[in-house]
C-alpha cells in the first residue's frame, strides 16, 4: 500500500514534525517499511530502536518496530534513553542500523526519527528515498524478529572508561580509588526532564565528585523548563544552582541528550564555541596536526585557536549528520556545533554525546587545577551575538536565503551566507529542523557589533522578514 508523508517532515537530516498535526502514527509504520525496503536492498537485516521520553514515542516507537518486523528485519528494541545509548548500542550489538525516536530539543508536541547506517549517517537524498520507496509501495513483506535489550551499563561502563573519578560498579560511593583529586569537584547537572535523566543520575553516582541533580525525572511534558540548552533563559535554574550551592560548573542537556549546554563557577554560559576551544586543546596536545571541525556558526576565535594549538581548523555546515560525514571524509579527530553537539573520535565512536562530552569537560577541569570561569577569562575577547532565531515559513527561509546572497559580495555559502568583515563577521542560515533563520554576528568591540547588527538588520527588512528584538 503506497503511503505520502507530509511533505514538511522530510528535514535534511531526520524526518521530524508536530504529531498529530503533520506526524503521524502511520507514519511511523511506514517509515519502517520504508527503511527495512532500504535495508533489505542492501542486504542488512539487523537494527537498533530507542525511544525518547515524549507523550508520543512509545506509540511512535512501537509502529516503528512493526514495520520493521513485518519487513523481515530483526529489530533490537533498547528503550527508553538519550539518543546517543541508540547510536552506542548500534555499534556495541553489532547492528547495520538504528533508529532514534525523538524530538530532540524542540517543544513536547513535536517528535520524529533520527536514522543511521553502522558505517555513515543516513541524511540528505536518503531521506527522500525514503519517501520515494513509501509512495511506490513496494515494501518487502516477511516475519522478522523482536527482542528487547538492556544495554544501559554497558553504555555508561563505555562513557566512564574515559574518566579516571569513576569508580568500578563494585566501589561504594565514599570509596577513594587510587586517582585522588586535589578536593572533591561540586557539578549540578540539568536533564530538563529529556531523556538523558536516568543515565544522568547512574553515571553521576560512579564519579568521585559531589553533586547536585536538576529535573533528572524523565517527563515528556517538560514541566519547567523547555530543554533546549542553546537558549540562555533555559539555563536559568543552572546557573542558580551552581552560583547558591557553589558547584565549580553546571551540565545541561537537550531533550534527547545529544546536545550539551554548560555554566561556569560565576554563572556564566560556556557557549559550545568556547567549549570547543578546551577540547581542541586537550587533543591537539597529543594528536598535533589532527584536524578539528566546527560549524559556521562558530566564532573566529575558535578557529584561530585550533590552529595555534597546531591543528588543521576545518569550517563546515551545520547538522550532526552533515558533521558526520565530513568528519568520516577528513578523518577528524574532533568537532563540534555551536548548538553543543560535540562529536569526539578521538577515543570515542564519533557521534554526538553530550554525556561523554561531560566526561571530558570533567576530566580537563581536574587535571587543569584552575576553575572553569579562569579559563573562560583567558581566551581571547570578541563581542558576539548568541544565535538568533528568526521566525520564517518552511516555505520561505531557503528562499530569502537565495535573495540576501543578490546583496552581498565576497560571502561563505558553505552553509546560507557567511560574511567576514575587518572587524567581525556576520551569518544568516536556514534552519534545517524548525521554521526559522538563524543569525548570529561577532565583532572586536561592542560597537562594531552594533554596526553588523545594523547591517543584518536593513537586510532582513529589505526581505521583509520582522525583525526580532536581538537585532532591534
Amino acid at each position: 500500500m503506497p503511503h505520502i508523508f507530509h511533505p514538511s517532515i522530510l528535514r535534511a537530516y531526520d524526518i521530524r514534525g508536530i504529531h498529530g498535526q503533520t506526524l503521524f502514527d502511520q507514519d511511523a509504520f511506514f517509515i519502517g517499511k520504508s527503511f527495512a525496503s532500504f535495508l533489505q536492498k542492501k542486504q542488512k537485516q539487523k537494527i537498533a530502536v530507542a525511544c525518547d521520553g515524549r507523550l508520543s514515542s512509545p506509540v511512535l516507537k512501537t509502529q516503528l518496530i512493526k514495520g520493521l518486523s513485518e519487513s523481515g528485519l530483526h529489530v533490537i528494541d533498547v528503550g527508553l534513553g538519550p539518543t546517543p545509548m541508540l547510536y552506542f548500542a548500534t555499534h556495541h550489538l553489532a547492528c547495520d542500523a538504528g533508529i532514534m525516536v525523538t524530538g530532540s530539543h524542540n517543544p513536547g508536541s513535536h517528535n520524529g526519527f533520527k536514522m543511521m547506517l553502522r558505517e555513515r549517517p543516513f541524511f540528505g537524498e536518503d531521506i527522500l528515498g525514503l519517501a520515494k520507496l513509501a509512495a511506490d509501495g513496494a515494501f518487502v513483506d516477511e516475519a522478522g524478529k523482536v527482542e528487547q535489550q538492556d544495554i544501559s551499563q554497558d553504555y555508561i561502563n563505555r562513557i566512564l572508561a574515559d574518566c579516571p573519578l569513576a569508580k568500578s560498579e563494585s566501589r561504594l560511593l565514599d570509596e577513594i580509588d587510587q586517582f585522588t583529586p586535589r578536593k572533591k569537584l561540586r557539578i549540578a547537572w540539568d536533564a530538563g526532564n529529556g531523556a538523558a535523566g536516568e543515565i544522568m543520575q547512574r553515571l553521576s553516582k560512579r564519579i568521585l565528585a559531589d553533586h547536585v541533580l536538576l529535573f533528572a525525572e524523565i517527563d515528556g511534558s517538560f514541566p519547567n523548563h523547555h530543554p533546549d540548552p542553546t537558549v540562555a533563559s533555559n539555563l536559568q535554574d543552572l546557573i542558580k544552582t551552581v552560583l547558591t550551592e557553589n558547584c565549580d560548573f553546571g551540565i545541561a542537556f537537550d531533550g534527547d541528550g545529544d546536545r550539551i549546554g554548560v555554566v561556569d563557577d560565576e554563572g556564566e554560559i560556556i557557549w559550545g564555541d568556547q567549549l570547543m576551544i578546551f577540547f581542541a586543546r586537550e587533543i591537539l596536545a597529543e594528536k598535533p596536526g589532527a584536524t578539528i571541525i566546527a560549524d559556521v556558526k562558530a566564532s573566529n576565535v575558535l578557529f584561530d585557536e585550533i590552529r595555534k594549538a597546531g591543528g588543521n581548523a576545518l569550517m563546515w555546515k551545520t547538522g550532526h549528520s552533515f558533521i558526520k560525514a565530513k568528519m568520516k571524509e577528513s578523518k577528524a579527530a574532533l568537532a563540534g556545533e555551536m548548538s553543543g553537539h560535540i562529536f569526539f573520535a578521538d577515543k570515542y565512536f564519533g557521534f554526538d554525546d553530550a554525556l561523554y562530552a561531560a566526561i571530558r569537560l570533567i576530566n580537563i577541569i581536574e587535571q587543569s587545577r584552575v576553575s572553569l570561569s579562569v579559563l573562560r577569562k583567558a581566551l581571547p575577547k570578541t563581542f558576539s551575538t548568541p544565535e538568533i532565531r528568526i521566525e520564517c515559513s518552511e516555505e520561505w527561509k531557503f528562499k530569502i536565503i537565495d535573495e540576501l546572497k543578490k546583496s552581498v559580495n565576497n560571502f561563505n555559502d558553505i552553509d546560507g551566507i557567511r560574511v567576514d568583515e575587518k572587524d567581525g563577521w556576520w551569518l544568516i542560515r536556514a534552519s534545517n529542523t524548525q521554521p526559522v533563520l538563524v543569525a548570529r554576528a561577532e565583532a572586536s568591540s561592542e560597537e562594531k557589533l552594533e554596526a553588523l547588527k545594523n547591517n543584518l538588520k536593513k537586510l532582513l527588512e529589505s526581505c521583509q522578514v520582522v525583525v526580532p528584538q536581538e537585532l532591534q
